[in-house]
């Protein structure tokens, strides 16, 4: 049996410390697929919903490619409920879901509250709050609203956060961070 600590540093404490550095120094545009490229090639995507019962646990990138037709399964699961549209997700969003994913260390899947979101669908939503966003990234599939039970909104958010590549916004009273690969930016308490 080895001993996996030195110098008062676990093996935990090393990887988080790898970890950062890799999101840090990620040599891509997206810092989100820098750090996945130390996944062996393999993306996954694991969700449930609440709203329909169905979920997803699939690998939806191999070997330096998407996989269409898990998109195109993904695209559906990610539809609005309300209406049963649904549009192309930007695989983009979904590696920084699955980087946040990695870099927080879980198995539990996300539970997806929001992915696309018809017009039709945002502007009743924007009726009845003020957090909704007239243009929406939802609109466009590359957005998703998630909750873990296991982590909370702040660990989620800084997971996401430190992708650097899209919108993190925190949405405390209500359990859920948003995320996107829109422009980098944060929001939300």
């Amino acid at each position: 049996m080895t001993n996996n600590t030195s110098a008062g540093i676990s093996r935990r404490g090393l990887l988080g410390i790898f970890a950062a550095t890799a999101v840090v120094a990620a040599p891509t545009y997206s810092k989100a697929f820098g750090l996945l490229r130390g996944a062996g090639d393999i993306r996954r995507v694991s969700m449930y919903s609440g709203r329909t019962g169905e979920s997803v646990n699939t690998i939806y990138w191999l070997e330096g490619e998407y996989i269409p037709e898990v998109l195109k399964e993904i695209n559906f699961f990610m539809r609005d409920f309300r209406t049963g549209d649904a549009i192309k997700m930007d695989p983009k969003n979904l590696d920084i879901m699955a980087a946040a994913h990695r870099l927080m260390d879980v198995s539990e899947p996300y539970m997806l509250l929001s992915g696309y979101r018809s017009p039709k669908t945002n502007s009743m939503l924007r009726s009845k709050s003020g957090g909704v966003a007239k243009n929406s990234l939802h609109m466009v599939g590359q957005a998703a609203d998630l909750r873990l039970k296991s982590r909370s909104v702040g660990q989620m958010a800084k997971a996401a956060e430190s992708c650097a590549s899209g919108g993190v916004g925190r949405y405390s009273r209500s359990n859920f961070v948003h995320m996107d690969c829109g422009a980098v930016r944060h929001w939300g308490g």
